[in-house]
């Protein structure tokens, strides 16, 4: 659950970023893209972090 979660609050920020930097869609799409990427990652890392102390 906190990895969806890393997901759809890093692709929202990325392209958030993105809008604000006056990129164009694709611009939009890859900051977007990106941003659920490394998102996800720093989901995947709090979980297994939560594992290990649980």
């Amino acid at each position: 659950m906190i990895v969806i979660l890393g997901i759809v609050a890093g692709a929202l920020w990325g392209v958030r970023s993105a809008k604000q930097k006056n990129g164009d869609r694709k611009d939009i799409a890859q900051y977007g893209g990106v941003g659920a990427i490394i998102g996800g990652l720093v989901g995947l890392f709090v979980t297994i972090g939560l594992e290990k102390l649980l």
